[in-house]
């Protein structure tokens, strides 16, 4: 059973003047329940962040903010309009591997191969088949390899390729 208590602090709106710590009131000594602290302000999400894995929001953090779910964050495109509304980018930490690393053109996240032609990469694509920086000298047409995916018959294609690049090398 947990136990809702107002506790003063630095922490405070100038309404309340106080948070809200809901605790965990059990005698089992190693019970990994700890308190879960309800902020009143934006300003002390940072803080708390660093230092709680749970924290509740009693705001709405998106309040004169951008809305980063209708937006595409480098370029400003609106998302997909068949995306889910139930589910918001609203912050990212490190690096994401199909994004920001090189990576084959049907990996790519900027460009997602069901969703754009198959032609258009970013500057990491690199082709699947040449193992070369896209677009290569086959990238366009009905068998360019812009269409290339991970299965056997583009594998194939890209043993040919690299055979042949060895007996020139």
């Amino acid at each position: 059973m947990a136990d809702v208590q107002e506790v003063d602090s630095a922490f405070f709106t100038p309404k309340t003047k106080k948070r809200t710590v809901v605790e965990a009131l059990d005698d089992d000594d190693d019970t990994p329940l700890r308190p879960i602290f309800c902020l009143k302000r934006k300003s002390a999400i940072k803080e708390f962040d660093d230092k709680e894995d749970c924290f509740i929001l009693d705001f709405n953090p998106e309040e004169d903010s951008v809305d980063l779910s209708k937006k595409d964050v480098e370029n400003g495109h609106q998302n997909n309009p068949h995306d889910s509304p139930d589910v918001s980018l609203i912050h990212e930490k490190g690096q994401v591997a199909c994004r920001d690393y090189p990576h084959s053109r049907h990996l790519c996240v900027k460009h997602p191969f069901t969703k754009t032609p198959h032609e258009s990469c970013c500057k990491l694509c690199y082709c699947f088949v040449c193992d070369v920086p896209a677009p290569c000298m086959y990238w366009t047409g009905s068998n360019g390899h812009c269409h290339a995916i991970d299965n056997e018959g583009w594998k194939s294609m890209k043993d040919v390729f690299r055979r042949k690049s060895m007996k020139t090398h």
